[in-house]
């Protein structure tokens, strides 16, 4: 399937549990006077690493860190400059050693585009992959995408 799951219909922002803001940069723009591609990765990795980095949610603990190794995007609709972009995350699945994110951006109420990502938990030192452990999964709990069964894992 290339289309990443649970993406493929029109996604609605309330779906989406964790949520910031941001500005379009007129430095975002192609020679199409569009939002470029590359740009939405930037877009979705703001979501991800201020979701993931704030210690005070409890997702990345001590000598381990999140690795990015997938990124599917769809792209929706053209952005333009100037205007104000809300982007959407939600945890869609969980892995023995990743996390899978449902990520959008939104613009003037509509979806301009929307991705799913995998980050897998590394232990820092050896960069090996690591298994989620258990409070790391129930750190993630509030950032489930509602309207997504998500099957928990098993400790």
């Amino acid at each position: 399937m290339n289309a990443p799951a649970g993406l493929d219909s029109t996604p609605l922002l309330a779906d989406f549990p964790y949520r910031l803001t941001d500005n379009v940069r007129f430095a975002d723009l192609d020679p199409n006077h569009h939002v470029n591609n590359a740009v939405y990765a930037t877009y979705f990795e703001t979501g991800r690493v201020t979701l993931m980095k704030d210690r005070s949610y409890g997702l990345m603990p001590l000598g381990l860190a999140w690795i990015m190794v997938r990124l599917d995007i769809h792209f929706r609709a053209e952005l333009r400059w100037p205007g104000t972009i809300e982007m959407g995350l939600g945890v869609s699945k969980f892995g023995r050693t990743s996390v899978t994110f449902d990520q959008v951006v939104f613009s003037e109420g509509k979806c301009v585009a929307s991705a799913q990502s995998v980050s897998v938990l590394i232990d820092e030192a050896t960069r090996k992959p690591t298994p989620l452990t258990s409070e790391i999964v129930r750190n993630f709990q509030p950032w489930l995408r509602r309207g997504v069964e998500i099957a928990q894992p098993k400790f």
